[in-house]
This record gives C-alpha cells, sequence and structure tokens, in this order.
C-alpha cells in the first residue's frame, strides 16, 4: 500500500477526534495520525507508558529513549506524563481512554475484529489488542482494505482469532468509511475512484448503504 493512501487514512480519522480526548493509537496506520490533528489540544496515549505524546520528530531530534508502544520514535507535549505499564493499563482497563485507533488482520460484518494472530504463524504477543477492545470507550479501525496478498480483510465472519466480543464502532480504509451499529455495518462515505460494485467486489461482508455524500471525495461514483 502506498504512503499516501495511509496518511489518507491517518487525516480522514484524525477527522472523528475532538479536543480534550484522551487517545490511544495502535500499531502500524495509527502512529501516523499524530502529524495529521490539525492543531487539535488531546491527549495521546501509550501503552508503555505516556500520556501527552507529540507529532514524529525530526531525524535529527530523534531520542530511541522516548519511543511508543509501537516501538516507533516519538515526541512528548509540554506537560507530558510518564508511567509505567502497569498505571498504563489501570487507564485502559478502567475505561480512561475515550478513543482507541487499532490496526485490524480481519474485520467481520457486526464489528468484531482480529487483530493479533495469523493461524500458523508465528504469534509475537497481543499486545495492548484485547485490553483496549475491552477498554476504550470508542474503537476506530485503520487498515488497508485488503490484505498485502489481496486476500480480503471485511468479512462475514472471521477466520483468525479474535481479539474479543466488544464491536467497533468505525472502519477507515483506502477506499471507504464504514460505521457499525446493532451489529450492523453501514457504508457512510465512498473515498476513492472505485464505483459501488468495484467496493463490492472486494467486501464480502455485508452492509448497508447510507452514504453521507457531503463528507465524500468522489460522490460522483454513487451515480456509476
Amino acid at each position: 500500500m502506498s504512503q499516501a493512501n495511509r496518511i489518507k487514512i491517518a487525516k480522514r480519522i484524525g477527522q472523528e477526534i475532538a479536543d480534550g480526548q484522551i487517545v490511544n493509537l495502535g500499531v502500524g496506520i495509527p502512529t501516523l495520525i499524530p502529524d495529521y490533528l490539525g492543531g487539535k489540544k488531546l491527549y495521546l496515549q501509550s501503552e508503555n507508558g505516556l500520556l501527552g505524546m507529540g507529532p514524529t520528530p525530526a531525524e535529527d531530534e530523534i531520542d530511541m529513549d522516548l519511543i511508543s508502544a509501537s516501538k516507533q520514535p516519538i515526541t512528548a507535549e509540554i506537560g507530558a506524563s510518564i508511567f509505567d505499564s502497569t498505571e498504563s493499563f489501570v487507564m485502559i482497563r478502567g475505561g480512561h481512554i475515550d478513543v482507541a485507533v487499532l490496526g485490524a488482520l480481519q474485520i467481520d460484518q457486526t464489528g468484531e475484529i482480529a487483530n493479533w494472530a495469523v493461524p500458523g504463524k508465528t504469534i509475537l504477543g497481543v499486545g495492548g489488542a484485547m485490553d483496549l477492545v475491552v477498554g476504550a470507550k470508542k474503537i476506530i479501525v485503520a487498515t488497508t482494505h485488503c490484505a498485502k496478498d489481496g486476500s480480503l480483510k471485511l468479512l462475514k465472519k472471521l477466520t483468525y482469532p479474535t481479539s474479543g466480543k466488544r464491536k467497533v464502532d468505525m472502519v477507515v480504509t483506502e477506499h471507504a468509511v464504514f460505521t457499525f451499529a446493532n451489529e450492523r455495518m453501514k457504508l457512510i462515505e465512498l473515498n476513492s475512484e472505485l464505483t459501488l460494485e468495484e467496493l463490492k467486489a472486494i467486501t464480502e461482508a455485508d452492509y448497508e448503504i447510507a452514504l453521507q455524500t457531503e463528507n465524500m471525495k468522489y460522490p460522483i461514483n454513487i451515480l456509476k
């Protein structure tokens, strides 16, 4: 997937995050979000023990003693707080995270996700994924629409181990935005040049079409 598409996803999710919120960012595409928040004043939390994460540092300002849970170099905002991972997971499990932005291997049509293990491959560990799925008030998934091998990610039913029975609220890909409510999936935005038919061809999951044309980058596609 091109870096431009990864940035497009990060920018779109940045629109969903509000001033004053406490936000946890997962591995992969979510790590790009701090650079695309448009000056919003909020609190980015990393489960390795930081509240107040700032944008990506310039190359000559990287300090590898200051990294995120994704092991990426970060900056700390003025007033940031550093603490141990035990306190960090108390925040997560105690329901103090307003929004968690996670990557995913698969998402089913009810909003259940799998993001920690591929059957038959080495498992490095669950990390904070299961805790965030349970503890965050809102869950947004940032993901490519298909896997690198072309396999579909948005499915009728998961085939990989679940990250928890809690359902996600939104999925943002390079092509579309979906929301979930009462275990029903809705397409609300089409953000690439794909037609509705082309999008459906790469989306196994069943979904309703409830396009909000004022938010769509390519609204003409609903007429194709």
